[in-house]
């Protein structure tokens, strides 16, 4: 069992940054890559970026390349997530989540998801 909880959300500018962290609990916090997604109103979840076990490998989407930067301490048992020259279209709850296989991408193969924080970006 792992749980996930993050920190870091708040109201922004437009390109402003934000540092997201999410702490996990567990002994096996390495054992697991990690992924951030986002969800705005009325829209699905939708996949960020995400962070091999290790940190040796990392994965965004298109949409957020260049502009956010995932990383993680697995001394910490943490992952973040560097936000920069944030855009109203980012605005969102973003969750991070733990994932042991599967795609990285894909939400569905996670199994363990935090509460989410909530970021705004005013224009």
């Amino acid at each position: 069992q792992v749980q996930l909880v993050e920190s870091g959300g708040g109201l922004v500018q437009a390109g402003d940054s934000l540092r997201l962290s999410c702490a996990a609990s567990g002994r096996t916090f390495s054992s697991y890559a990690m992924g951030w997604f986002r969800q705005a109103p009325g829209k699905e979840r939708a996949f960020v970026a995400a962070i091999s076990r290790s940190g040796g490998s990392t994965y965004y989407a298109d949409s957020v390349k260049g502009r956010f930067t995932i990383s993680r301490d697995n001394a910490k048992n943490t992952v973040y997530l560097q936000m920069n020259s944030l855009k109203p279209e980012d605005a969102a709850v973003y969750y991070c989540a733990a994932l042991f296989r599967g795609n990285v991408a894909e939400s569905k193969d996670y199994a363990y998801w935090g509460q989410g924080t909530q970021v705004t970006v005013s224009s």
